[in-house]
Formats: C-alpha cells, structure tokens, sequence
C-alpha cells in the first residue's frame, strides 16, 4: 500500500467490512512522536533557497525522509520549517 519510505509503511493495515458487505482496508492511525525525545543526528541551519527535501537529502541521504525531520520539530506543515532564514533544525537519527 505504501513505500517503505513513507512514514505510513510501518503501520498496521487492518480491514473494516461495511454494511453492504463491502470490505474496506486502512491503515492504522499514527500517532505523532514528542520531537524533543528523539535522538539528534545533527542540528540543520537554513539557508536561503532551502527546501525541506534538499536539506535531507544532505543530511539524512534520502530527500523523501523529510517527514522525519517535520516529526523532530514537531511541525505540521513542512513549508513551515523553510520559511525563515537561519532557523536550526533538528535532524533525527534515522
């Protein structure tokens, strides 16, 4: 259903059937983990022109990992994290 790199691989896929007899599969929902308690691989500054996909690719090897370092800093919205100019950001471990 999803590539291993999604953040949604590792859930669980459970099937629900519905009245008409229909069966329907979904995936688990997934909690969002605390940024602060993750282990830190490095902190990222930044820089102008910065997307959230170029600074993983740099630090984290795979630009479709980005999810991880929105998890880290506990954002929503991954535009978000670009938006301002020298801003650190924390990069988990993978």
């Amino acid at each position: 259903m999803f590539e291993s790199t999604s953040r949604y691989y590792p859930l669980e896929t459970t099937v629900h059937t519905m009245q008409d007899g229909r069966i329907v599969a979904y995936k688990r929902r997934r909690f969002l983990p605390r940024g602060e308690e993750m282990d830190l691989l490095v902190e990222a500054t930044v820089t102008e022109g910065d997307r959230l996909d170029l600074i993983t690719g740099r630090t984290l090897g795979n630009p479709e990992f980005f999810w991880r370092i929105c998890d880290a800093n506990d954002a929503m919205n991954p535009f978000d994290l670009v938006a301002e100019i020298n801003r650190k950001l924390r990069v988990p471990l993978p």
